[in-house]
């Protein structure tokens, strides 16, 4: 599965929305809506946007940190860091995702209940500057440790995707490297083959 991760600021070409579109068109299985920055108010009618094209192309739509919005909009699903997932026990009745740092976090993050995990950052990313990245073994380990699907991200270009999914992840999440695409629907068909040819 490949989950797109949304960054409205890092987008290069035309806007957000078309982005979305394009990736949906390329094969992408999931939008994460990630604009942390946003307000209730702000996030809303770009959310219900988003909607609309993920279920026009009946793929899974997930609202990342905005548990309001989540559910003013219906998502698919609800996304949250691991602090906010533990402590508050977000009530959602969807896919639940958590994003976490160390395997001590996917385990309890599993345990208590999850659909999936974010694990990252893999590779070396501008998102994360400066941050020493966690590697291919991170994945391992986690694989190892829980049963959870684990969903690998950062810095996961064509040419490296193929070690994330050899290391037993059972997704990729992308975000600038889609944001930024001058083709999204091509990027995203090019990462399917190479997932797929594994």
């Amino acid at each position: 599965m490949i989950y797109v991760v949304t960054n409205r600021n890092l987008v290069k070409h035309k806007n957000l929305l078309w982005v979305v579109e394009e990736a949906l068109k390329g094969g992408a299985d999931a939008i994460i809506l990630r604009e942390k920055d946003l307000s209730f108010e702000a996030l809303l009618p770009i959310a219900k946007e988003i909607k609309q094209a993920t279920e026009k192309a009946r793929k899974l739509f997930i609202v990342n940190g905005n548990l309001q919005v989540a559910k003013a909009v219906d998502a698919g699903g609800y996304h949250s860091g691991f602090y906010d997932f533990v402590e508050k026990q977000p009530d959602y009745k969807g896919r639940l995702g958590v994003s976490i740092h160390s395997v001590e976090e996917a385990i309890t993050a599993a345990e208590q209940g999850c659909d999936y995990i974010l694990s990252g950052h893999v590779f070396p990313t501008d998102c994360k500057k400066g941050l020493e990245p966690r590697g291919i073994n991170f994945i391992e380990a986690i694989k190892k440790a829980v049963d959870t699907p684990v969903v690998a991200i950062g810095g996961i270009t064509i040419d490296n995707v193929h070690k994330v999914m050899k290391a037993g992840a059972n997704g990729i999440a992308i975000m600038s490297s889609v944001m930024e695409a001058e083709d999204p629907a091509m990027f995203i068909q090019r990462l399917k083959e190479k997932m797929g040819s594994l």
